[in-house]
C-alpha cells in the first residue's frame, strides 16, 4: 500500500509542475513591468540618521505610494528609491494607520510606473510577492490566499500559505492578473514562517486626510509633513488647527503647499501675510494680501483682515516703520469693508483705529452707534467712557461706566471684574471713595486668588479717604504680608496706625520702613511725626529733618509746627 501511495505521489508530481508552469510564466509575464513600480522607502532623524526602512509601491501617476508606516514614526524626512535606483523625496503623508501598519504619501516624482488595485481575492487564490529590485528582473515568490478577513466594511485581510523572509515586508502581493490585492506585512515567527500576511491594498489607497487628522496618535508620531484635505472646508480646519500644534518652520511650510492647492482661496494669503508681520517683513505681508483680495470671494472680510493687520502693526509695532502701512489706510480698508456689507464689527473697528488716530469725538460717535447693535456689551461702554475720559468729560465717563457694569446682573461672573476695576478707580479719581470701595468690594470677591498687594493698597487708600479706617488698617497689614521687603506700604501702615491712635505701633512699623530703606522719606516722616505726637520732640525732629533731606516736600510744614 505504502508503495501505491509513492507511486502516485511520483506518478502526479511531474504533472503538477507541468500545472505551475503556465502560472509562473503568466506571472513573469507582467512581473518585469510591474517591478518598476516597486520602490524601497527609507526614514531618517532630525540629525540625518537611518531610522527605518520598507518596500512599497506607486499607485497613482502623480506620486501617490503605499508602504507600511512603521518606518516614518519620529521620521522627519523620508526617501524612496526606485527600480532604477534613482531617490526621490517623500513630500507628504495622505494617511496612515497604526493598527494595520500602512501608510499612504505622496512622493516628488514625475509620472511614475503604477500597480493597479484588485478589488478582493478568494481562498485558494494563486498570489505573487513582488520583491524590490534594481535595474533586473525579479523573482516572485508564489503562494497561494488560505483566507480572506473582512474588516471595515469590504477591506481584507489575507492569510497567505507563502514564505517570505522579513525585509520584503510592504512588498506588493498581486494575483494572477498583476492586480495588487495587498501590502505584505512582516511574519510574526520571522523569516522561517510559511505564513504571511497582506492587508488590503485598496485599504491603504482609501486613507485619507481630514481637517482633524492633525490629532490622530499615529500622525502627530511622525514629523513628516501632511497632506492638505482635497475639500477647500476641511483644509482650512487642518491650517487653523497646525497653528497650534506646529512649529512655525512646519506651519509655513503647510502654508505655502495650502497656496499651491487652493491659489483662489484668500484665507492663505491672509495667514501667510500674518506671519510675515510677526517677523516684520510688512513688504511682504502687503504683497499677500493685495493678492488675497485680488483672488475675489469674501473680499468684505479680506479688507477687514487687512485693515485688522495694518492697525495691530501701527499699534504694537509702530517702531518697526513701512511707508505703505498707516492707520489711514487702515481706516481706509475697513471702510471698504464696510460699504460692501455692512457689519458692527466693522465699525467698531473703525472706532478703534480713530481712538489710537486721537479723533475721541468720531470714536465716540461711532462707539455710541455700536450701543444700539448686537455688539452691545460692557466693552462697547467702556470704550465709549475712555472716549469721554480723552475728552474731559468725566461724569459722561462715569456714567457710561455705569451702563458697561450694568450690562451684568448679581450676583456677578467673573467677566465682570475688570469693568467693576475700572470704574473703582474712575470714582476713586472723582473723589467718590466710599461707592469706589463697593467697587472694589466686588471686585475683591470675583478675583480673590489673583489679588495682589497693590490691589489692598490702592483700596487702602480709597478706605482712608473716605473714613473707612479699620479696614483700611486691615487691608494694609494685608499689603505689608504679600509684599514685605516694599517699604511704602510699611510708612504707610504706620500712617494708618497713627491715624487710629496707635502711635506706639506706627513708630515700629516706621522703623520697620526704615530698615528695609534707608533712603526712603517716607519712613522718616511718619517716624518723626509719630514721636513728636508721644511728646519725643527731639527725636522727632531729627526724622522729620532727615525726611526733609531726602526731599520729602511735608516735612518742612511738620518741622515748623512742632518746633514751637
Amino acid at each position: 500500500m505504502k508503495k501505491r501511495i509513492t507511486r502516485l505521489v511520483i506518478g502526479i508530481l511531474p504533472l503538477c509542475l507541468f500545472a505551475f508552469l503556465p502560472l509562473s510564466a503568466q506571472a513573469q509575464s507582467w512581473s518585469k513591468k510591474a517591478a518598476q513600480a516597486v520602490f524601497t522607502l527609507k526614514t531618517f532623524g532630525a540629525d540625518g540618521s537611518l531610522l527605518g526602512s520598507s518596500n512599497g509601491f506607486f499607485v497613482g501617476e502623480n506620486g501617490e505610494a503605499l508602504s507600511s508606516f512603521t518606518p516614518f514614526k519620529g521620521a522627519s524626512r523620508a526617501v524612496v528609491i526606485d527600480a532604477q535606483g534613482k531617490e526621490w523625496p517623500v513630500e507628504c503623508l495622505m494617511g496612515a494607520n497604526d493598527m494595520y501598519d500602512v501608510a499612504k504619501f505622496m512622493v516628488t516624482v514625475k509620472k511614475p510606473t503604477t500597480l493597479t488595485l484588485a478589488a478582493s481575492a478568494a481562498n485558494g487564490t494563486t498570489a505573487w510577492m513582488l520583491p524590490y529590485t534594481v535595474k533586473k528582473a525579479p523573482e516572485c515568490i508564489q503562494g497561494t490566499v488560505s483566507s480572506s478577513e473582512s474588516f471595515q466594511g469590504n477591506y481584507a485581510y489575507y492569510t497567505l500559505a507563502m514564505q517570505v523572509p522579513e525585509q520584503h515586508a510592504g512588498s506588493p502581493v498581486l494575483n494572477d492578473n498583476g492586480e495588487v490585492l495587498g501590502l505584505l506585512q512582516p511574519a510574526a515567527n520571522g523569516a522561517a514562517a510559511t505564513t504571511s500576511y497582506a492587508v488590503s491594498a485598496t485599504f491603504a489607497n482609501d486613507l485619507r486626510i481630514s481637517g482633524l487628522s492633525l490629532n490622530d496618535p499615529a500622525l502627530r508620531s511622525t514629523n513628516i509633513a501632511k497632506a492638505l484635505p482635497d475639500q477647500l472646508d476641511e483644509a482650512l480646519l487642518t491650517i487653523y488647527m497646525a497653528a497650534t500644534v506646529m512649529d512655525q518652520a512646519q506651519y509655513e511650510e503647510l502654508l505655502n503647499r495650502f497656496i499651491q492647492k487652493f491659489p483662489n482661496a484668500a484665507d492663505g494669503y491672509i495667514y501667510r501675510a500674518r506671519i510675515a508681520v510677526a517677523k516684520g517683513d510688512f513688504a511682504a505681508a502687503n504683497a499677500d494680501m493685495k493678492q488675497a483680495l485680488s483672488v475675489g470671494g469674501k473680499t468684505d472680510d479680506t479688507h477687514y483682515q487687512f485693515a485688522q493687520m495694518i492697525y495691530q502693526k501701527e499699534v504694537y509695532q509702530h517702531d518697526q516703520p513701512f511707508s505703505e502701512w498707516n492707520l489711514d489706510l487702515a481706516l481706509e480698508e475697513s471702510r471698504k469693508a464696510n460699504s460692501l456689507n455692512p457689519q458692527p464689527v466693522y465699525l467698531k473697528q473703525q472706532a478703534q483705529i480713530l481712538y489710537v488716530q486721537k479723533k475721541y469725538d468720531e470714536s465716540f460717535k461711532l462707539f455710541e452707534q455700536l450701543t444700539q447693535t448686537p455688539l452691545r456689551d460692557a466693552d462697547i461702554f467702556y470704550s465709549a467712557a475712555q472716549c469721554k475720559l480723552q475728552l474731559g468729560e468725566r461724569e459722561q465717563m462715569l456714567a457710561l461706566l455705569d451702563s458697561a457694569v450694568n450690562t451684568f446682573t448679581k450676583p456677578y461672573v467673573k467677566t465682570a471684574a475688570p469693568y467693576l476695576l475700572a470704574r473703582a478707580n474712575a470714582l476713586f479719581d472723582a473723589g467718590k471713595y466710599r461707592p469706589a470701595v463697593n467697587d472694589y468690594n466686588d471686585y475683591e470677591a470675583l478675583m480673590a486668588s489673583q489679588l495682589t498687594a497693590e490691589f489692598y493698597y490702592q483700596r487702602e487708600q480709597a478706605e482712608m479717604a473716605g473714613h473707612l479706617y479699620k479696614q483700611a488698617l486691615e487691608d494694609i497689614v494685608r499689603a505689608t504680608e504679600m509684599a514685605p521687603a516694599e517699604p511704602i506700604f510699611y510708612a504707610e501702615k504706620a500712617n494708618v496706625e497713627l491715624r487710629v491712635g496707635k502711635t506706639d505701633e506706627a513708630i515700629a512699623t516706621a522703623q520697620q520702613s526704615i530698615r528695609i530703606s534707608p533712603d526712603n522719606s517716607d519712613g522718616y516722616l511718619i517716624l518723626g511725626l509719630a514721636q513728636c505726637l508721644k511728646g519725643q520732640k527731639e527725636e522727632g525732629l531729627k526724622n522729620l529733618n532727615k525726611a526733609k533731606e531726602l526731599g520729602n516736600s511735608q516735612a518742612q510744614t511738620l518741622i515748623e509746627k512742632f518746633s514751637k
